[in-house]
């Protein structure tokens, strides 16, 4: 019996399975846009009672493939662990977790509830591909991630020795300077924050160059663990 569940929930190349990987996939798409429905003002009671009604359908079927798939792990606290595992929880939990919470910290927990199209990725080999991706680069991700935060760090310690002077209220501290430090070397540039004197100006400019590189970095580290991927399938 556990075997023959476990060849229609994990994904197989067997016709129930891609039934149920259908139905699923329906499910989670069906739940957010209801998700979203419920957002719109003046709904009439008619359709605020389906909604609900669409809700606890799909929280009982998610709630039934969580325990199924437990069931058929071959390692069930590795699986309940893992990524997916958590992402499978963290859809229903909000739910669950609604009957014993004050009505005035729903807002927050329904906000949970979007995690359930990040269940998605379990059905889609190019996510498949990604997170194998992620996984074979991720020495070189932590790297880069430790870089950017030093770099965001000086960054933020040079503009404020060069503006504090200028504009002591934007720049009164360091940590008012990571503002300007994360928006520049992230090339958004919102423009609330800016430079005024002539050094912080080519600090700026020096900045945004080391930016742009900074940009391109992960999307080649991870366009090459991607072909690896691809490759090895």
């Amino acid at each position: 019996m556990q075997k023959s569940i476990k060849n229609i929930v994990e994904i197989n190349d067997n016709k129930l399975s891609r039934y149920f990987s259908i139905f699923i996939q329906f499910l989670i798409l069906l739940s957010v846009v209801a998700f979203s429905i419920e957002t719109l003002p003046d709904l009439e009671p008619q359709t605020r009672a389906l909604l609900k009604y669409i809700e606890w359908f799909s929280v009982i079927v998610f709630t039934l493939e969580y325990f199924l798939r437990i069931y058929v792990a071959d390692s069930k606290l590795r699986f309940v662990f893992s990524f997916f595992g958590i992402i499978d929880l963290l859809a229903i939990l909000p739910f669950y977790l609604a009957f014993g919470v004050d009505l005035r910290s729903l807002r927050a927990l329904r906000f949970l509830r979007l995690f359930r199209i990040l269940k998605l990725g379990r059905y889609n080999r190019a996510m498949n591909h990604f997170t194998s991706a992620i996984k074979s680069a991720k020495e070189e991700i932590l790297l880069f991630i430790f870089i950017t935060l030093i770099l965001i760090y000086f960054s933020a310690v040079g503009i404020y020795y060069f503006e504090n002077e200028a504009q002591p209220e934007h720049f009164s501290s360091v940590f008012d300077s990571l503002w300007w430090a994360i928006i520049t070397l992230t090339t958004v540039g919102y423009g609330d924050v800016y430079p005024i004197t002539v050094g912080g100006k080519v600090f700026t400019f020096i900045i945004l160059m080391i930016g742009l590189g900074i940009v391109a970095i992960p999307t080649g580290i991870i366009s090459s663990a991607l072909t690896k991927s691809v490759d090895n399938k």
